[in-house]
């Protein structure tokens, strides 16, 4: 354990595919105003085991427990990715692999979310050997209505013209040793949610037996509801001081 174990915990935000890190906007905010240290650093959505190696690092660098928060993708990232400095887990309508598991194992074990038909691949330019040259985007015009229904029209606009694209060969990659079967976990369900499964998302939450939080909101929940989700990361972190 890194620092003092009477020190606030720091949060750090990860997100997932088809999104940046402002995702977390309305979060930081409210967080800050707890008087918290956060972080939410962008997740390279390239491949499960580089990316989760790049948050470690960075993880490693924090001298205080950290409370690991993670969206869509992002949680399959946290997952692989906690040090031993996290304290709490938080899943926000996200992946919370097993061993051995990759996303699209969870997406195909149950019905397709509208997702399914709304996404393109995408062949990459020439690219370094070895590393990915396929990805996947949501088109532009479904954006809006899969990713962020319950958002003002105009930031589902801008969500869609700034979305990222995942590469393809991160969503076979398969998770190493979960780090929610030691470490404390949460996770809040968007019952509404039209990229991940909702029943998927209570499957693997009861999996992890996390405390959960159940949310009647879009994929994109974190930007909807911010406070129920900051509800949730303030509840882990009283938990893990």
């Amino acid at each position: 354990m890194h620092g003092s174990s009477s020190s606030p915990p720091a949060v750090v935000l990860v997100h997932g595919a088809f999104a940046d890190a402002s995702l977390w906007a309305e979060v930081v905010s409210l967080l800050h105003a707890d008087g918290l240290t956060v972080r939410a650093p962008a997740n390279p959505l390239r491949g499960l085991a580089q990316d989760a190696a790049h948050i470690r690092s960075m993880l490693r660098d924090i001298d205080v427990p950290v409370v690991l928060v993670g969206h869509d993708y992002g949680g399959a990232v946290i997952t692989q990715a906690a040090a031993d400095n996290v304290v709490a887990l938080c899943y926000v309508a996200a992946f919370g692999l097993d061993a051995g598991e990759c996303v699209l194992d969870v997406t195909n074990r149950f019905a397709p979310a509208p997702v399914a038909d709304a996404t393109v691949t995408a062949a990459l330019p020439a690219r370094i050997p070895g590393g990915p040259d396929h990805e996947l985007y949501i088109r532009k015009e479904l954006f809006p209505q899969v990713y962020a229904a319950d958002l003002p029209p105009g930031v589902r606009e801008l969500l869609s013209v700034v979305q990222r694209p995942i590469a393809c060969s991160a969503l076979t990659g398969r998770s190493g040793p979960p780090a929610w079967t030691s470490v404390p976990s949460w996770y809040a369900i968007a019952t509404a949610d039209r990229v991940l499964n909702p029943t998927a998302q209570r499957f693997m939450a009861q999996r992890m037996a996390a405390t959960e939080y159940v949310l009647d909101g879009s994929h994109a929940v974190a930007l909807s509801q911010p406070d129920a989700v900051v509800a949730m990361i303030r509840e882990a972190a009283g938990r893990g001081r």
